[in-house]
């Protein structure tokens, strides 16, 4: 009995100790969450931005506006963090990791049919900046997305956008979302590789990926969505994708904080506007070019006419992102979706202004 009455007490203390680690742990993160959008160590408000990768061209204007000291001049003190899909980069933002995201619009939509309220405050993209790619052993069986059925494709993550894009070209071509294999490969050299080596037939992704690809002659475009042009083609109007999307309780709750970014990020694209695909590449981490620089201009220039010129969502573009989604997923076709909040541009206009 001594000895059960021991182990008894000594249960007791372990219980006592995890709880008040575990209290201590939700008291951090409150923590963190409180001070977010505070005053940083004396350099301006801090903010942290969860990226779906920082070095894809599609989310270019994250790490330049740093790279350009807007977000400095703005009084800022902004952390770019980084994952490899978008999709993860929506996780981080809804478990209050972070107090904003770089990535594709759709998730706000996608979001909103799970009783999650956040809104796109700047639209970088009016095109996805997307590109469908074939390995060259999978060339001659797939000449459309009629093709799809029965082969596997490569997506940076299950859930992501590339995932919600391919699933909508292969529905809208006759193909079932049943009947082929999406792939979670990542992007740059994890893509790359699962194609070369035939553990997927093709796949969407976007530069400098597909630069790198097309330089090793390692695959060909099957569909081109890095402008308006192709993204009106394949999905029917303007898809606007690249934004800073955020919690709507806290954008209403933090508006000088986002009006601050806002600014830094309307000023970068009108920047971008002016500037050459060689001037922006110059401006980017070294490391981004993996050791050419003329191939990562390359890139840059063919995936800029994705870009808007000012944050302004583009006209008809939700409509579209809306259209696409209820094609294939069943949560959005069966829910209704409330358009006018997913997006905001009152911080845009001002900046503009």
């Amino acid at each position: 009995m001594r000895k059960s009455a021991r182990l008894t007490a000594l249960a007791a203390v372990g219980v006592l100790a995890l709880s008040s680690l575990t209290a201590c742990a939700n008291d951090a993160a409150s923590s963190t969450s409180a001070d977010a959008g505070s005053k940083g160590d004396g350099k301006g408000t801090k903010v942290k931005i969860m990226v779906g990768g920082l070095d894809k061209v599609i989310y270019l204007p994250a790490m330049l506006t740093q790279r350009l000291g807007y977000f400095d001049a703005e009084g800022l003190d902004v952390e770019l963090l980084s994952e490899p899909a978008g999709v993860q980069a929506e996780t981080a933002l809804v478990s209050g990791q972070v107090q904003g995201a770089v990535g594709f619009y759709d998730h706000t939509l996608d979001l909103q049919t799970k009783q999650k309220y956040v809104e796109s405050v700047v639209q970088f993209s009016q095109a996805p900046g997307e590109v469908e790619i074939v390995s060259n052993k999978a060339a001659g069986d797939i000449s459309s997305p009629k093709d799809f059925k029965g082969k596997k494709l490569g997506v940076t993550g299950l859930g992501s956008s590339t995932d919600f894009l391919t699933k909508y070209l292969a529905v809208k071509n006759g193909v079932k979302v049943s009947d082929f294999t999406p792939v979670a490969v990542g992007a740059g050299p994890t893509f790359i590789a699962a194609l070369q080596k035939g553990a997927i037939d093709g796949g969407m992704t976007t530069d400098p990926t597909v630069a790198n690809i097309l330089d090793k002659k390692a695959g060909k475009v099957l569909l081109d969505m890095r402008t308006p042009e192709g993204s009106q083609k394949a999905l029917g109007g303007p898809y606007p994708s690249s934004s800073l999307y955020m919690q709507t309780d806290w954008v209403n709750s933090h508006k000088d904080t986002v009006q601050k970014l806002v600014n830094a990020f309307v000023k970068t694209l009108n920047w971008m506007s002016t500037h050459s695909a060689s001037e922006i590449a110059a401006k980017m981490p070294a490391d981004y070019s993996q050791g050419n620089k003329a191939l990562y201009a390359q890139a840059v220039k063919s995936t800029l006419p994705m870009f808007t010129k000012d944050g302004v969502m583009p006209e008809n573009g939700p409509e579209t992102v809306e259209k696409v989604l209820k094609a294939f997923n069943p949560n959005i076709k069966n829910a209704k979706v409330d358009l006018s909040k997913t997006f905001t541009t009152e911080f845009v206009e001002k900046a503009k202004g």
